[in-house]
């Protein structure tokens, strides 16, 4: 029996709704139920009562959820205390999971307002791709992340780091790819590239973007959006300082109208800490908000 599967069914008990469960989890609806058919099936138990209305908890399924949740405050508590002891690295590695460019320009910044407050700091990189940016956090893959914010989720803390007007990338060949701007109406039949598994803040921020193509090359690395649309010819959307990390001769960055993008430090809301809350500070600074980062041993005091 997975852990995950324990937890889905326990958000599920919470929810009493298959769609809202599934969302908590940055997943879709559809797998989601797959896997709460799985669960009762290793069981041998109905779980839950569906019906077009309602959701409710069998006795079996009220009995295995109150168990399930004592399992799972065990196996976090062991999780974070393996995390803590575990060879320092509560105070002196940060597993940072970077999605795309990450914070971009603001890199050098971000980086040397961390190392000030905790010198020695050793930074391990951990690719994200879309669909595992928020869960890698969530389920403690990663300490923090630097990746796209489209709004709040459930159990994270976001500080924005950098905020970069949206563009659509097209190819160089296609008739958008002169304009000096685009309005959403302009592009509003893409055809889009599809990217999977977005979660519903991402969704809503791409509006018609979030709709695939016919056949849409599937992108899940920020890094592909350029190549992919090279490629195939269709579009999609992107930050502007994407230009900057991804430039290709085939493609055009058309500036467009719309909510710029925004890029985050995202840590666990009820992450405490010292070495998070360094880093929440870092990201502040970073972005050029006024900050007073701590005197440390080796570190100097700095402001801004």
């Amino acid at each position: 029996m997975e852990i995950r599967l324990l937890r889905y069914v326990v958000t599920l008990a919470e929810e009493l709704h298959f769609g809202r469960a599934a969302e908590r989890h940055h997943i879709s609806q559809q797998p989601f139920g797959q896997y709460i058919r799985r669960l009762e099936h290793e069981v041998g138990a109905s779980l839950f009562e569906r019906t077009s209305r309602r959701v409710t908890p069998t006795p079996a399924g009220v009995r295995l959820v109150a168990e399930a949740r004592v399992l799972l405050e065990v196996v976090d508590q062991l999780a974070e205390r393996a995390r803590s002891e575990g060879a320092g690295r509560d105070e002196r590695t940060l597993r940072l999971g970077v999605l795309g460019f990450g914070a971009g320009q603001r890199w050098d910044d971000l980086r040397a307002a961390l190392s000030a407050q905790v010198p020695g700091l050793c930074v391990e990189y951990v690719d994200l791709d879309w669909s595992t940016q928020y869960r890698a956090v969530l389920d403690h893959t990663v300490d923090a992340g630097i990746m796209w914010h489209a709004g709040p989720v459930e159990g994270l803390r976001s500080d924005v780091v950098l905020s970069s007007p949206r563009v659509a990338v097209v190819p160089a060949r296609s008739q958008l790819a002169d304009a000096t701007s685009l309005s959403m109406d302009d592009v509003a039949d893409g055809p889009w590239l599809a990217t999977p598994r977005l979660s519903p803040a991402l969704r809503e921020w791409l509006g018609p973007a979030a709709e695939p193509g016919p056949n849409a090359p599937v992108v899940r690395q920020p890094a592909a959006i350029p190549t992919a649309v090279a490629t195939s010819g269709y579009i999609a959307l992107h930050a502007e300082v994407a230009r900057d990390f991804y430039p290709r001769p085939d493609v055009r960055f058309v500036p467009l109208e719309g909510a710029a993008p925004e890029i985050a430090v995202i840590t666990r809301a009820d992450d405490e800490r010292p070495t998070i809350a360094a880093l929440r500070r870092a990201a502040r600074f970073a972005r050029g908000g006024t900050v007073t980062l701590p005197v440390t041993e080796q570190g100097s005091h700095r402001n801004r």
